[in-house]
C-alpha cells in the first residue's frame, strides 16, 4: 500500500530554518498534486504548500502557497529521489505545528486550494516546534 513519510521536523529559535523531507513508497511524486499540511496545538489541519505536475511529468510545476507561508516556504520535489521538500526559513513561534505531507495523483486546477479533503494519502507527520 502506499505509504508517505515525513522526517526533518525539529526544534528550532524563531529565524532560523528546517527543510521538511518527504518520501513515498508505491506513489511517485512525478505528476499529481502534492502538498504540505500543518495542524497547530489545538487547531484545525491547515493547507500550508502544495505543488502540481500534469500528467506530462517533465520538470514543469506549478506551486501555490498559503499566506502564512509566501515568501518564507519553498515547496519543491525531486523526482529522482522521489522525494518532496519544504523548505522553511524565517521561522515563526506561530510555525510550531505537525506538519504532515499528502499527495493525490489525480491533480488538477483544484491544487491551488490546498484542501485537506482532495487528498488521498497522507504520511504519519513530523513536529515542528519554534521557540521564541
Amino acid at each position: 500500500q502506499v505509504q508517505l513519510m515525513e522526517s526533518g521536523g525539529g526544534s528550532v529559535q524563531a529565524g532560523g530554518s528546517l527543510r521538511l523531507s518527504c518520501t513515498a513508497s508505491l506513489y511517485t511524486f512525478r505528476s499529481g498534486c502534492m502538498a504540505w499540511f500543518r495542524q497547530p496545538p489545538g487547531k484545525e489541519r491547515e493547507g500550508v504548500a502544495a505543488l502540481y505536475t500534469g500528467y506530462t511529468g517533465g520538470a514543469g510545476s506549478s506551486t501555490y502557497y498559503a499566506d502564512s507561508a509566501m515568501g518564507r516556504f519553498t515547496i519543491s520535489r525531486d523526482i529522482a529521489e522521489n522525494t518532496m521538500y519544504l523548505q522553511m526559513n524565517r521561522l515563526k513561534p506561530e510555525d510550531t505545528a505537525m506538519y504532515y505531507c499528502a499527495a493525490d495523483p489525480a491533480g488538477g486546477s483544484w491544487c491551488r486550494h490546498i484542501d485537506r479533503a482532495d487528498y488521498t494519502y497522507w504520511g504519519q507527520g513530523t513536529q515542528v516546534t519554534v521557540s521564541s
